[in-house]
């Protein structure tokens, strides 16, 4: 088997992704989609993985995301592994539309038990499809952003981005995702 990869630049770096027959397996800001092979299931893990330099929809509906069509994404196939909650969790993230929030409780009320919020928080952790599974709008009831694993400044540059007030300092310059990935990684090491 082989899985189809690339690398786009957007504003906030590289954003890799694999693609298989123009279903979206992952993606995660990096310019290295080897670092993606993990988040793969297991059945696509051991897949070659091709870099391409474009994945046709797949590529074209990101720059036009980052150029301001903010349902471009919206159309795209995704499949990632993750347990019945995680993908009936994922799946609601996706109705979220771009310039809207929900907190991590009324994501867990739309999977269906409003007293599963942890737990809808840890599906947007699991997310191994960023961006396309649009994580970066779920947030926290009191309406703080709560966490993202690219960072604060990220996930606030994402919403603003998409047209929501994220009550955070405005940054004329985007943030690098990258940077906020390599932080939190260097914060787990330290523990």
């Amino acid at each position: 088997m082989t899985l189809d990869t690339s690398t786009i630049a957007t504003p906030l770096g590289p954003l890799s992704l694999v693609v298989d027959d123009g279903t979206v397996r992952a993606a995660s800001f990096t310019d290295d989609p080897k670092e993606l092979r993990p988040r793969l299931g297991a059945s696509h893990r051991q897949a070659e993985l091709r870099r391409v330099s474009d994945l046709g929809q797949v590529t074209k509906a990101v720059r036009a995301y980052f150029d301001g069509d903010l349902e471009a994404l919206d159309d795209l196939a995704v499949e990632q592994p993750g347990n019945p909650y995680f993908q009936s969790a994922w799946k609601r993230m996706r109705d979220v539309r771009a310039g809207t929030t929900v907190s991590y409780r009324e994501l867990a009320a739309r999977v269906g038990d409003p007293g599963t919020a942890r737990a809808a928080g840890f599906a947007c952790a699991r997310n191994q499809v960023v961006l396309i599974v649009p994580c970066h709008r779920v947030i926290r009831t009191d309406g703080t952003l709560g966490d993202y694993y690219y960072g604060l400044d990220v996930k606030a540059w994402l919403l603003r981005h998409e047209g929501v007030d994220a009550g955070l300092p405005l940054q004329v310059d985007a943030p690098s995702a990258t940077a906020g990935a390599t932080a939190r990684q260097a914060a787990r090491t330290r523990r």
